[in-house]
């Protein structure tokens, strides 16, 4: 009984505000490492660290690709 509630719990990926790299590497079809290193390089525009992990703000990553011609 508990396991369903998990899963009625779970929020897709394409309604999270923020992502993890393992996430964001895969809805934008980006490799893990690349994904690391924008983040790393682009903290404060659309990653912000959380403990010792990035995360992805997916509104302002998608933006950042829209004015990108080359990631």
């Amino acid at each position: 009984m508990e396991e369903n509630k998990v899963i009625k719990d779970a929020v897709s990926v394409s309604e999270k505000y923020t992502l993890t790299i393992k996430e964001a590497a895969a809805y934008f079809n980006i490799g893990e490492k690349k994904m690391r290193r924008l983040a790393l390089e682009n903290t404060g525009r659309f990653s912000v660290m959380s403990g010792n992990r990035y995360l992805i703000i997916r509104p302002k990553f998608e933006k950042f690709l829209e004015n990108s011609s080359a990631v």
